[in-house]
């Protein structure tokens, strides 16, 4: 299953919706996407506006494949659950967003090779089948990082 992710935000991404949806009869699996404040409905996969947290981390626990928005929780929580992801940034110029900076941290997470970018949207298709042939490194945040040795300080003292 395909879980598409496009957050909370006061803004639509009809254009990411759109081009799953689009792609969708295709893939040989479910798609499943919380679509938020998007007004075009999928016509080809199940969809949500928005989804309680059970159900979210349910949703993302039996995910193949995450791809979402750029917003940084659904990028971390996908990390943090080992799931290959693609980030489809909100752009400014489709009216996703007040500026580009999901593209910058798209970026970052692309330079650690921890993800998949698609800008535009273009490419989506090859993208999807390159995330699930991939092996991605292991995301290890700072705080897990820090908890570690705080942990390791007390079990020694």
């Amino acid at each position: 299953m395909i879980f598409v992710i496009l957050g909370t935000q006061k803004f639509q991404m009809n254009r990411l919706t759109k081009i799953v949806d689009g792609l969708a009869p295709g893939l040989g699996e479910p798609v499943v996407a919380q679509i938020g404040q998007s007004d075009y409905e999928p016509e080809n996969i199940r969809f949500h506006r928005f989804l309680g947290k059970a159900e979210f981390d349910g949703l993302i626990a039996g995910a193949d494949l995450i791809i979402t928005q750029g917003g940084v929780g659904a990028v971390m929580t996908a990390l943090k659950c080992r799931k290959p992801v693609i980030i489809v940034p909100r752009l400014a110029k489709y009216g996703e967003h007040v500026d580009d900076h999901q593209r910058e941290i798209a970026q970052a997470f692309v330079k650690k090779g921890f993800v998949l970018c698609c800008d535009d949207g273009d490419d989506l298709g090859a993208l999807i089948a390159r995330a699930k042939g991939a092996r991605f490194p292991e995301y290890v945040s700072s705080t897990d990082n820090i908890n570690r040795i705080i942990n390791e300080y007390l079990e020694n003292i």
